[in-house]
Parts: C-alpha cells; sequence; structure tokens
C-alpha cells in the first residue's frame, strides 16, 4: 500500500487535460498539494476547480515548458505554496499528427522543444528545490510509441518520447547523489480528449487489439506515478513502467482475437 503521498509537494506540467490532469487528480485525492503547470489558465482553473470541487488541494500557474524562466517561476511558486518540491510530474506533450514527406521543420522542431526539450527544462528547473526534499521524485510521462512501437504521423512524437528515456536515465545517475530518483511512465492507448479526437473507428480498433480489450483510463496512469513518486519506491530509479493493458505483447492480431 502506497501511504506517503500525503502532504508532499507536487508540480505537474501540461495537467490541464487529459494524462496530465488525470495525474494531478490522483495525488489531490492521495493527499498531495498539487500545482498544475499549464499554457492555459482557465483549462489549468478548471482542473483545479475539479479537484478542489472533491475535497483536495490544488492551485495554478502559468508555464509553457519550452520557456526556462517560466519554469523557474513555477517551481519557486509550488515553494511559495507549499514550503518546497517533493515530485515533478514532467508531463507536457503534444502529439499533431503529420507524415514524415510532408513534415516541415518547424512542425519537428515544435513537438520535440515541447515534449523532449521542455521535459529536459523542467526537470532542471527544478533540481535545486527537489535537493531540499527528503525523498525528491521526477515522474516523467513517456509513451509507448517511439521507445517500443512507432504510429504514421508520429515519427516527431515518437522520437522525442524515445529521447525522454535515454535522458531519464542518466538523470537517474546524475542526481542519484542528492536522493532524487527519476523514473517515467509508458502509456499506451489512454482514453483521453486527445485520443477521443481520433474517433469511434480508431478506439474499437485499438481496443480490439490489446489482450484485456479495452483502453486505458488516465487514473491507470496516475497510480503507476504514485508508485514511482512514494518512498515506497524510494530505491528505484532509472526505470520505465509501461501501461498499455498489454498492447506491445502479441505477435500478431490473432494472438488477441
Amino acid at each position: 500500500m502506497i501511504s506517503s503521498i500525503k502532504g508532499r509537494s507536487v508540480l505537474v506540467t501540461g495537467a490541464s487535460r487529459g494524462i496530465g490532469k488525470g495525474i494531478a487528480q490522483g495525488f489531490a485525492a492521495a493527499g498531495a498539494r498539487v500545482l498544475i503547470a499549464a499554457r492555459s489558465q482557465e483549462g489549468a482553473q478548471a482542473a483545479v476547480d475539479a479537484i478542489q470541487a472533491e475535497g483536495g488541494t490544488a492551485a495554478v500557474t502559468v508555464a509553457d515548458v519550452t520557456d526556462r524562466d517560466q519554469l523557474v517561476a513555477a517551481v519557486d511558486r509550488a515553494v511559495e505554496l507549499y514550503g518546497g518540491l517533493d515530485v515533478l510530474c514532467a508531463n507536457a506533450g503534444i502529439f499533431p499528427d503529420t507524415s514524415l514527406e510532408q513534415m516541415t521543420e518547424a512542425q519537428w522542431d515544435e513537438v520535440v522543444d515541447t515534449n523532449l526539450k521542455g521535459c529536459f527544462l523542467s526537470v532542471q528547473a527544478a533540481i535545486p528545490a527537489l535537493k531540499q526534499s527528503e525523498a525528491g521524485r521526477v515522474v516523467v510521462t513517456s509513451s509507448i510509441t517511439g521507445p517500443i512501437t512507432g504510429f504514421p504521423g508520429w515519427t516527431h512524437y515518437g522520437a522525442s518520447k524515445a529521447g525522454q528515456l535515454g535522458f531519464i536515465r542518466t538523470a537517474a545517475i546524475e542526481l542519484a547523489k542528492y536522493g532524487i530518483t527519476v523514473n517515467a511512465v509508458m502509456p499506451g492507448n489512454i482514453v483521453t480528449e486527445g485520443l477521443e479526437e481520433m474517433g469511434e473507428d480508431y478506439l474499437r480498433q485499438m481496443a480490439a487489439a490489446i489482450p484485456l480489450k479495452r483502453l486505458g483510463g488516465v487514473a491507470d496512469i496516475a497510480n503507476a506515478a504514485l508508485y514511482f513518486a512514494s518512498r515506497e519506491a524510494g530505491y528505484v530509479t532509472g526505470q520505465t513502467l509501461v501501461i498499455d493493458g498489454g498492447q506491445i505483447l502479441p505477435e500478431s492480431f490473432e494472438a488477441v482475437g
């Protein structure tokens, strides 16, 4: 049983919707004090309102993860509100669909800057505060797409998510001397606003290809993030956890038929 989240100070980037919002809600439900960072004040406030309606503690800070100064300000805000920072959930990410043949350099840069560079900048900004925590934690939201699988139209996304895993392994080594752990969750197909925008046919096809015969929920990812952020996981660092209902296991469609 994970029992060491209550009272912890948690910063979640990209938490106005989707998996990030679900992670923030999961931490708040476990008793953490959550700071939601997002580019949209309106979306972030709606996520905070939902948490507060359930009796949780949450606040908003507006931050673009491609801007170092805004991330430093977000960390400072967490310290100001909650007396420190114990957990960074580097979740912010985008996945616009563009074929490799048609992709522009600007489109590539936008995704890599947000997903990979944004992860680096978020972690770097949080290090001074995490060093002051008794049990500093970094949890990165990667994906099965890129590190394990591929999907048409997402070469830039796949590259950024694979890059995150290379990043966490060396970051884990460098930050171990401060007692800070660095791990990543790797979601499969999780029901979010972004996934729903891909249409009912896509959702049905993906569910049919998953051994558990269903898509995941944001709570499934939040539960994994809670484990990595806990004191119970203090001897786990530089690791990944796939949460995909067994999607990457079958060798053929017949294996899940």
